[in-house]
């Protein structure tokens, strides 16, 4: 996007914008001009994160790309004019594919003047909803804080009590785990146990070339480089009193890791082109899915750094090593689904808790959280069934493993089927038929007990007398 120089007449900082379009690049260039134009702006790629970053702090306005896939520009107006109505809301389209959005407070060109205008314009709206707003009468609730992870399994158990007791510490904190297994969930955990009064500030640095990071990062002065026509605080000074979380920490490249270091030795840095060294008091967590012990024996990533932000290691596991931890985490997505799509959905069908158990989840908490929502979404009846769930979830869903001869152990597993089939009828009957009392008087859980009725044949409907 063509730089124009900013207006003599526009004051310094004008308030915070977000951009969201799912061309990454596009979104950040257009934040960064927007930066150069005096506001304060951040850049997503996906409705999903908007709506994150929405609910974690107020912005003045929202600029979003009119031509977002599927319905995700009109979700994203509906959610942000519900819980954040101070909020202007600017659809932008290529001049060619302009069209009026009712729900929007300006609709625009992304010509520069045009842009301009029309959050001007959004902000007045939504400064005059949320005045208007005030002065409704108020119902006041008491606010109910849930755990951010969820998980009764002995591994996401002890993730769990690490930050019990760390969180209110100044230790450094590297977490690991497969992408998609909530490490930026706990890593916010954290901060809200601290009883740190900042900020949380969220960086991810895969996604950003070493230029923009350190600008990012460390913020830059007027003339530090081409736009930056005004100072801008970096996100280490945003975090100061609070946290900051370092995702993807594995992507930096050599000369950041130095700086890195250097932060984290001495809490102080300078901005991109400037001499002022700012102190700040940052609690700092990190986080990869790589091996980082790896990559130091490979010369990759430094040791000292490493060491540095080895003090208190965290490891997210994987979904498919905590199954018993799917449905529990299935409902819990189901509520919040059923909650934005404004529909009574009651739960899962067995064969859907079935297929859920038995997929092996690659993309871990992320992809089930999104296959329900999608369930929800696209469902129609009052409880989710196979049909409802992605193809890649039913289509890909594991066989038992077995790690042993299966032909020589067959006549060993057929002798025990028959006592393991009266000892859970024996169960079932002492609870007057109770899947949920018969499975504790057994000493395992609901799900394990679905699924040894299911292999060893069982239809309780026949079984169960009348």
């Amino acid at each position: 996007m063509p730089r124009s120089p900013m207006p003599a007449d526009r004051p310094a900082l004008l308030g915070r914008v977000l951009v969201v379009d799912d061309d990454r690049r596009m979104a950040s260039g257009r934040a960064q001009w927007l930066c150069g134009q005096g506001w304060h702006a951040s850049a997503v790629g996906t409705a999903e994160e908007a709506i994150a970053l929405v609910g974690r702090g107020r912005f003045d306005a929202c600029v979003i790309d009119g031509l977002l896939a599927d319905d995700a520009a009109d979700r994203l107006l509906a959610v942000v004019r519900a819980t954040s109505p101070a909020t202007g809301l600017v659809i932008a389209f290529p001049a060619e594919a302009a069209r009026e959005v009712a729900a929007a407070d300006a609709t625009t060109s992304l010509r520069d003047d045009d842009l301009l205008a029309a959050i001007d314009r959004a902000c007045v709206a939504g400064r005059s909803r949320a005045a208007a707003r005030a002065t409704e009468p108020q119902v006041i609730e008491p606010k109910v804080i849930e755990p951010t992870v969820l998980g009764e399994h002995a591994t996401i158990q002890r993730a769990l009590d690490l930050v019990g007791r760390v969180a209110a510490t100044p230790a450094t904190v590297l977490i690991t785990g497969e992408s998609g297994t909530g490490k930026s969930l706990l890593a916010r955990q954290i901060h809200q146990a601290s009883g740190r009064t900042g900020r949380f500030v969220e960086v991810a640095c895969g996604s950003l070339s070493e230029s923009l990071l350190e600008s990012e990062l460390f913020g830059h002065v007027a003339g530090a480089f081409t736009g930056a026509s005004s100072d801008r605080p970096g996100k280490f000074l945003q975090a100061d009193g609070g946290t900051i979380f370092l995702d993807e920490v594995a992507t930096a490249s050599p000369a950041m890791q130095v700086k890195l270091l250097r932060v984290l030795q001495q809490m102080q840095f300078e901005p991109v082109g400037g001499s002022q060294t700012h102190s700040i008091d940052a609690r700092v967590i990190l986080a990869t899915n790589e091996n980082l012990e790896s990559l130091v024996a490979e010369g990759r990533f430094r040791a000292d750094l490493y060491w540095r932000i080895n003090v208190v290691a965290i490891e997210m596991p994987a979904l498919r090593d905590r199954p018993d931890d799917i449905p529990l985490l299935a409902s819990h997505f189901l509520t919040r689904a059923a909650a934005k799509a404004g529909r009574m959905v009651e739960g899962f069908s067995p064969a859907a808790i079935d297929a859920l158990l038995r997929h092996s989840w690659p993309g871990n908490v992320r992809e089930l959280e999104h296959a329900v929502e999608r369930a929800v979404f696209l469902g129609r009846g009052s409880l989710v069934d196979v049909a409802d769930l992605p193809p890649a979830v039913v289509g890909a869903a594991r066989p038992p493993t077995i790690s042993f001869d299966a032909r020589a152990a067959a006549p060993l597993k057929a002798a025990m089927a028959h006592p393991e089939r009266q000892l859970i009828i024996d169960a079932l009957e002492r609870s007057g038929w109770r899947r949920d009392a018969a499975a504790r008087a057994l000493g395992i859980n609901r799900t394990t007990l679905y699924k040894k009725l299911k292999r060893l044949g069982m239809d309780l409907t026949a079984l169960e007398p009348r």
